[in-house]
């Protein structure tokens, strides 16, 4: 009997055209590799415009996978990359703890010309492996974004792109914007209070706080909180 699988594809508006990420191309692969691997795929999840920022169980399609795995008995989540799944090595490896519980794997195809799958003792140590050097990884280049930002803040230069949330151009220099400033205040205080991103995003929405987008997004709060 074949084993049961799902597909779990995912891509921001920022890379969606890049060859290899866009969902097209995610998807293509997973279908490749099930068919000649003798996996059944019994279903594609995507998650179209999100941000590896947010964790996966408030995505959107995100939340429907313990449903959809308890439901359609699957053995393994097939991905092709790690960073399309989660946002970091805890959370990769929260996750996959809870789903291993359960019987059921990972299964990433794109590990440096390797497939990794948890459901082996091998791939599990593998895993652990490659999130703690890519959690590494992004820290590292958070850490050269903010220190880089900072000081174009404290020499008053302009930042190429859109401001900062909480900044805006003045002249050509970048200022703090006071009610977007208030707004992250009140977020730093909701977050300290335990509440999730996604609620405070929510609560914002409901009380009609203005943004600059159609409404407040979890993935937005949570890149703007690390940006300043």
């Amino acid at each position: 009997m074949e084993k049961r699988v799902i597909g779990y594809i995912r891509c921001s508006t920022t890379t969606q055209s890049e060859e290899g990420v866009s969902l097209e191309a995610q998807e293509a692969s997973i279908r490749a590799y099930c068919h000649a691997n003798g996996l059944d795929l019994v279903e594609v999840v995507a998650d179209a415009g999100v941000s590896g920022a947010m964790p996966l169980e408030i995505r959107p399609q995100g939340q429907r996978l313990p449903s959809l795995m308890k439901q359609k008995k699957v053995s393994a989540i097939v991905a092709t990359k790690l960073d399309r799944c989660f946002r970091s090595s805890h959370d990769a490896l929260a996750t996959t703890d809870k789903w291993a519980k359960k019987n059921i794997g990972l299964i990433l195809l794109d590990l440096g010309g390797m497939v990794l799958d948890t459901t082996t003792t091998m791939g599990r140590l593998m895993l652990t492996m490659v999130a703690g050097f890519g959690e590494a990884e992004r820290s590292l280049i958070a850490e050269r974004t903010k220190a880089a930002l900072q000081h174009k803040k404290a020499q008053g230069l302009r930042v190429s792109g859109k401001p900062p949330l909480g900044f805006r151009f003045s002249a050509g220099r970048l200022v703090e914007d006071d009610q977007e400033q208030k707004v992250l205040s009140k977020v730093r205080s909701l977050r300290t209070l335990g509440y999730s991103w996604r609620k405070i995003a929510a609560a914002l929405n409901e009380q009609g706080v203005p943004c600059r987008g159609a409404k407040w997004y979890a993935s937005a709060l949570h890149t703007a909180i690390g940006q300043v």
